[in-house]
């Protein structure tokens, strides 16, 4: 079978649209170059929502074959922590929301270490001391990155809006939904009960 089969994406495109997934933002890094689907008249940079929902497949296959307790997500964004806590209850990983304590990966006299065996990030450059600690101890890297990103310490990218509530709301709820179903602990989707707005962080 040829790869031009259309996969279907995980959720209608206008999903994605509406939770602004797609929005950049007005600069763009090299190396978020091949992610963006076009520039917007107002200057903010649009991403392709296609491989948004590509990336999202793989990380969810690559999650659901490590222990949850052995998954980190840091999450210094505001927005971000709503979803990365109701990730992290929902698979079983650990979660730092907010500051991200140094020496959480690397020292172990501190009695927030702890050794993962992936770190999960919503913006590495806020999230760049956890990033720094996970290279440091030499996990992967799996990070939620925006238009302005740099990725090069990073090993997993998923290509979304990362300051949105919406936007953070929507690739974490999938993200959770799709590690779910890896793992067989849903058969389908309809087992799912969380909503979009389950994720989503209050104003």
């Amino acid at each position: 079978m040829s790869e031009e089969v259309k996969t279907e994406l995980l959720v209608p495109e206008d999903v994605y649209l509406t939770s602004g997934v797609h929005i950049g933002t007005q600069q763009k890094s090299a190396d978020m170059k091949k992610f963006i689907f076009k520039v917007r008249s107002d200057g903010l940079y649009v991403m392709d929502v296609k491989q948004t929902d590509a990336r999202i497949r793989a990380v969810a296959k690559f999650l659901a074959r490590i222990q949850p307790d052995r998954i980190l997500i840091s999450s210094a964004r505001q927005y971000g922590q709503k979803p990365a806590k109701v990730f992290a209850k929902t698979i079983g990983t650990k979660v730092f929301a907010g500051r991200f304590v140094p020496g959480t990966l690397t020292n172990p006299k501190l009695p927030e270490y702890i050794e993962p065996e992936v770190l999960i990030v919503t913006d590495p450059a806020a999230d760049q001391q956890a990033v720094a600690e996970a290279m440091n101890v030499g996990i992967p890297i799996v990070a939620l990155c925006d238009a302005n990103n740099e990725t090069r310490n990073v090993d997993l990218v998923i290509p979304t809006n990362n300051k949105g509530r919406r936007a953070l709301a929507c690739v974490y709820w999938l993200l959770t939904r799709e590690v779910l179903k890896e793992k067989g602990l849903i058969r389908s989707y309809d087992e799912f009960k969380l909503t979009m707005d389950d994720f989503e962080a209050s104003l």
